[in-house]
């Protein structure tokens, strides 16, 4: 890789993926506008159907992946107005504010689990296993570069596909969202089918778009200036670090605090957990605010508040420390690594792994994932791929009930891409009651 730096006149792109011409003008700003575009796509309500840490909860409170995401914005923007104030300060840029930045990265917050699957990332591995096991018969034909997009499959990678084909004009850019949005999503911009890929780096450790969409990931990257490393990755866009803190310090955080929420873990170890982040090591006044609340439950809401706050100013300081290296593709870690709360990150993240992700309750909803997305794509696959007159009536059956968005592949690849698209966009339920009624366990009503 050259010693290049990226400049943010390219970085900062209002232009759209295959839009064409000027925008009607409009007191918001084109970021504001990916912001709205993304609320009010029916990828992004159905997150209130899908699994954070409790697959299918009960309890009304804690998050589901749309409360998640937009917690994630929330902090995003506050991150990235931030850095915005930084970046106008150091290069002296005249034409942009800083809110502008916050609103690239809320919007790319916003969307960044937009391509999850049903049941969290046990889906992936659900979609995954099923190719690489029963599946992957179908597979055979395939270039390897081809197979790898199934058999390592990416929610990241997915959602790409979502915000550039499978919603709104799938036929002209899906959502047609800025660049720099799109570039600020992509925390891995690079194809499935790399082996020389560094896991240690941050940059590379995931794929971020599948063959079909290399294309367009490559207009994507070329328009804001991405430096490329190879012919398989580029370096990140500088405000994807942002948007990938963000979503480290609300899943940190606020999974303990759904923990506590549902009696995972008790009150004294919650605090003792969120205290030295909220107030500081070693610190035993926690000021008069705190010592006044007697209920508990609010004593962790103000910690988890305190907490997100102190964790911001240290994922700003940290990106300020290592700018240079950023602009120039060279930075290579999360920004919470660097952390100064860093060793009281990886407590919660230990107790988290013991008392939250490793539930009964968490791991039997999981296991059942895999029976029901496997189940799926058993009945899915057999009836989008080949001719029709080879099909059984049965799989003809199951055909006339998937959406004609994805039957429209035209060979095989694009054909298993449909059905991952199907099976991958379900929420929860929905995944659960399809799997049920194509067993016959279920008939429907009515």
């Amino acid at each position: 890789m050259k010693d290049e730096k990226m400049e943010w006149g390219k970085l900062l792109s209002r232009e759209r993926l295959e839009r064409k011409g000027t925008q009607p003008k409009d007191v918001r700003s084109e970021y504001q506008r990916d912001y709205d575009r993304i609320v009010y796509s029916s990828a992004f309500r159905r997150l209130q159907d899908k699994t954070q840490v409790f697959p299918l909860a009960e309890n009304d409170y804690v998050r589901t992946r749309l409360t998640h995401s937009i917690e994630v914005s929330s902090v995003g923007r506050s991150l990235g107005t931030l850095i915005g104030d930084f970046v106008i300060t150091k290069e002296g840029i005249e034409d942009v504010h800083p809110q502008e930045f916050g609103n690239i990265v809320a919007a790319a917050c916003l969307a960044h689990d937009i391509g999850n699957p049903p049941f969290g990332h046990s889906g992936e591995e659900a979609i995954s296993s099923w190719f690489a096991g029963q599946g992957n018969e179908y597979l055979r034909d395939l270039q390897q570069e081809e197979q790898d997009d199934f058999l390592k499959f990416e929610g990241n990678a997915q959602g790409f596909r979502v915000l550039s084909r499978l919603q709104g004009a799938v036929d002209r850019g899906g959502l047609q969202l800025t660049y720099a949005v799109l570039g600020a999503y992509s925390k891995y911009p690079r194809c499935a089918y790399w082996s020389e890929f560094d896991k240690k780096k941050v940059s590379e450790k995931k794929f971020g778009f599948v063959k079909a969409d290399f294309e367009r990931f490559k207009e994507v990257a070329n328009r804001l200036g991405l430096i490329r490393k190879n012919d398989f990755a580029w370096a990140r866009h500088p405000l994807a670090f942002l948007m990938e803190a963000a979503d480290d310090i609300c899943y940190r955080i606020i999974d303990l605090e759904d923990g506590h929420r549902l009696g995972r873990i008790s009150f004294e170890k919650t605090e003792a957990l969120l205290r030295p982040v909220a107030f500081g090591s070693g610190q035993n006044n926690s000021g008069k605010s705190y010592s006044l609340i007697n209920d508990e439950k609010n004593k962790v809401e103000y910690l988890r508040a305190k907490a997100i706050g102190n964790l911001i100013s240290d994922a700003v300081s940290t990106f300020q420390a290592n700018y240079e290296n950023i602009m120039k593709g060279k930075f290579e870690d999360d920004l919470m690594y660097h952390s100064k709360y860093i060793n009281h990150l990886n407590d919660i993240k230990e107790r988290s792994k013991d008392k939250i992700y490793a539930s009964p309750n968490v791991l039997y909803i999981e296991a059942a994932g895999f029976e029901v997305l496997g189940g799926l794509l058993e009945k899915i696959v057999p009836a989008l791929i080949g001719v029709e007159e080879n099909r059984t009536a049965a799989e003809k059956k199951v055909r006339q009930l998937i959406p004609q968005q994805f039957t429209k592949g035209k060979n095989k690849y694009e054909q298993l891409l449909g059905a991952t698209d199907f099976v991958s966009g379900m929420t929860d339920s929905y995944a659960v009651t399809f799997y049920r009624r194509l067993r016959g366990i279920e008939l429907p009503r009515g």
